[in-house]
């Protein structure tokens, strides 16, 4: 999708996911609580220099990251550099114009909240066909298929290394992505980080950082919906360096939800957005995640190839701060994608689809 089309794109564009069976594995944050508005002052066309209302002061992260070390700036490219140019330059990121902030499709969980694969209708990537006869044309169905390591675990924060890659997406498919979720008990309310191959979010097919968060079970945008940014140097939507592995990680401090990769704090989502009521995990999730047209998409998960594979993607090290020992359970949910357990903390995934 050509990046000057999706502007246009994304205004037609709402995600509607159906139910309230459960929570995604890409998990959703919906509604802010925002106090409503004074109505709207009219000014004077000549009145145009009107100072804005003041920024509320903005939170402070932890001094360390949450495996330990300082932040440092994250090696950065020009802006709009690829995915595959970042890699030949050894750096990690790289600006997008696109902001990424669309809604698009999220994966769901049943109410056990863990991931598995359903299917759900939402509004498609591709501009829908012109309605003939006066009847509009049905929305698509979307199947959301998974290579995932979970755990029932309370903990501060969460992190692992992923394998960051450039998988196939198909043209008729809707993503492909890598990611850790940090879940309450009851998987209602979530914070995600991860990188994501989406061309309704993010314009091209390279892999971009990615946020988002669930509130109750609803949904709510990428990288935007309330969530703070902090790091001038990175920054969610940015494109990131192919065939390389990252560190992601999520802690809460003071109250809010802090996301970190590489070597830098990102920024926070703020504990208001769930009125202060969620501080700890209940429950980890980190995986792969297809959103298909088909029940056999022809979209690559990963790098493409198969969790036996041992040159696949892999999901490593992953580790909590004041958690439990981490005893990951590894499955899948379908069976074009395979995932193979390495150790407790660590599995390789993926596959090249039906095709």
């Amino acid at each position: 999708m050509q990046k000057s089309r999706r502007g246009l794109l994304a205004a037609g564009l709402s995600a509607a996911v159906i139910g309230a069976i459960g929570v995604v594995s890409t998990l959703n944050a919906g509604a802010e609580q925002i106090p409503d508005a004074p109505a709207p002052v009219a000014v004077p066309a000549d009145e145009t220099d009107v100072a804005a209302p003041p920024s509320p002061p903005a939170a402070k992260p932890p001094t360390n990251l949450p495996w330990g070390e300082r932040p440092r700036s994250v090696r950065t490219g020009r802006h709009n550099a690829t995915s595959k140019s970042l890699k030949v330059a050894g750096l990690s990121a790289a600006h997008s114009d696109d902001e990424g902030r669309d809604r698009a499709p999220k994966g769901r969980t049943s109410r056990t909240t863990f991931l598995q694969s359903e299917k759900t209708n939402v509004v498609p990537p591709e501009p829908a066909p012109e309605p003939t006869d006066g009847v509009a044309p049905a929305r698509p169905t979307v199947h959301f298929l998974y290579n995932v390591g979970s755990q029932k675990a309370e903990a501060d924060a969460a992190y692992a290394n992923l394998t960051i890659s450039k998988p196939k997406l198909a043209r008729s498919d809707y993503h492909t992505l890598a990611e850790l979720a940090v879940q309450s008990a009851d998987g209602k309310q979530i914070v995600e980080v991860g990188w994501n191959v989406d061309r309704v979010v993010n314009g091209d097919d390279d892999p971009h950082l990615f946020v988002y968060h669930w509130v109750d079970r609803q949904t709510s945008c990428y990288n935007g919906c309330g969530f703070v940014q902090y790091s001038k140097n990175i920054q969610p939507g940015d494109t990131l360096v192919q065939d390389s592995q990252k560190r992601f990680g999520i802690q809460n401090f003071n109250g809010d939800w802090w996301i970190a990769y590489d070597t830098e704090w990102v920024g926070y989502f703020p504990g208001d957005l769930w009125g202060g009521t969620f501080t700890r995990s209940g429950l980890v999730q980190v995986f792969g995640e297809v959103a298909a047209a088909t029940e056999k998409p022809c979209t690559e998960m990963g790098n493409g190839k198969g969790g036996d594979d041992t040159t696949s993607a892999k999901v490593g090290s992953v580790a909590y701060l004041n958690g439990p020992t981490v005893d990951l359970k590894v499955r899948s949910t379908s069976d074009l994608y395979s995932v193979s357990k390495l150790s407790s903390r660590t599995f390789r995934y993926g596959g090249a689809g039906a095709c």
